[in-house]
């Protein structure tokens, strides 16, 4: 259980680490795009290989696997839609609250975002012995850009860097918690319940990089975008298959 609190903490560490980067540093828009895209291809392969191929791997049946995924895009598409009401639909925006979103609205989103990744991560933990090494790429990755364009639009919408950086680690410890979650929750589920989790996750993670990601990625970074998105998948494939 240590395990699985200290890796999804790392995971989601690197939401302080692209904080810390927007309160010092100018981003440029085409470079949080193309890190952005890098990061929706690797979230891409991970969810392809390391949960929709694990989940059936676990319980043999299209059903488990249909089911998860379906009811995980389901649950995100509502909360998403709920959390875009309260103000947060621009939260991977580097206008962010400045643009008129809620800084509540935004961190509540990117817990939702979030939740799914670091539980499975847990999972992994639970399943192999130890954890993914792909998903743990692709949860760091993912969340780094993510930090960057919400911190800007925080900081724009005149919120401190203190009070930034504690919303932060507010989250990365949430993030560590759902990790334990998933560890702890799962401990004795069949493999069927397995199954649904992980794919529950993946069509989570599916909708988010549809709904959220991959449109802002393309906004700031263009067509490159298709070619870094590429290499984050070719990257994470050869992670999974290497492990």
């Amino acid at each position: 259980m240590l395990e699985a609190l200290w890796w999804g903490a790392f995971a989601s560490s690197s939401l302080v680490i692209g904080c810390l980067f927007a309160l010092r540093v100018r981003v440029d828009r085409l470079l949080l795009g193309l890190v952005m895209g890098f990061g929706a291809g690797v979230l891409l392969s991970a969810v392809a290989f390391e949960l929709v191929e694990e989940a059936f791997n676990t319980s043999g049946l299209l059903t488990d696997v249909a089911t998860g995924l379906f009811a995980g895009c389901a649950v995100y598409t509502v909360g998403d839609a709920v959390i875009d009401r309260l103000g947060g639909a621009d939260r991977k925006s580097m206008e962010g609250a400045g643009a008129g979103g809620s800084a509540l609205a935004i961190v509540l989103g990117t817990v939702l975002d979030g939740i799914p990744e670091s539980a499975v991560l847990g999972l992994t933990i639970l399943e192999g012995g130890t954890v993914s090494v792909a998903m743990l790429a692709a949860v760091f990755l993912s969340n780094l850009p993510e930090a960057v364009a919400a911190t800007s639009g925080l900081k724009a919408s005149g919120w401190t860097s203190p009070r930034v950086l504690l919303l932060w680690a507010g989250i990365v410890a949430v993030s560590a918690l759902a990790s334990v979650a998933g560890y702890g929750l799962f401990d004795s589920a069949s493999p069927s319940v397995v199954a649904f989790v992980l794919a529950f996750a993946g069509g989570a993670i599916l909708t988010m990089l549809a709904d959220t990601m991959m449109p802002e990625a393309f906004a700031n970074g263009g067509k490159w975008v298709g070619v870094v998105t590429t290499l984050g998948f070719a990257t994470a494939f050869a992670i999974s298959a290497f492990e």
